[in-house]
C-alpha cells in the first residue's frame, strides 16, 4: 500500500498516491486539457507517459514546462495547468 499525498491542481485539492507521476493524477482527475499550444490554442494531454512527445507540460511547484510524465507527486505540491506561451518567471 503506497502512502496518500495532498497535492493542489489549479488550487484545488486531491489526493494522490506518492507513487504516482503529475501526469497520471491529472488525468484520473479528469483534468483536461493539461495545456494548451502557444500558436493555435490546441488542447493537449499526455500521450506517451515516459518524456518522449512534451505534450504535458505543466506549471508545477511555480517552474514553467515541467514534463508531468516525469515528475513523481510530493505532498503540497502545486500543479497548474499551462495555457498558451510558457510562463518566462
Amino acid at each position: 500500500m503506497s502512502t496518500c499525498v495532498t497535492v493542489y491542481i489549479d488550487g484545488r485539492p486531491v489526493q494522490a498516491h506518492a507513487i504516482e507521476s503529475v501526469a497520471a493524477v491529472v488525468l484520473r482527475c479528469g483534468v483536461m486539457p493539461m495545456r494548451t499550444t502557444p500558436a493555435a490554442g490546441d488542447a493537449r494531454a499526455p500521450y506517451c507517459m515516459m518524456g518522449v512527445c512534451f505534450e504535458c507540460l505543466m506549471t508545477i511547484d511555480g517552474i514553467p514546462s515541467r514534463q508531468a510524465c516525469l515528475v513523481p507527486v510530493r505532498e503540497g505540491m502545486r500543479i497548474d495547468r499551462q495555457f498558451g506561451a510558457r510562463s518566462l518567471r
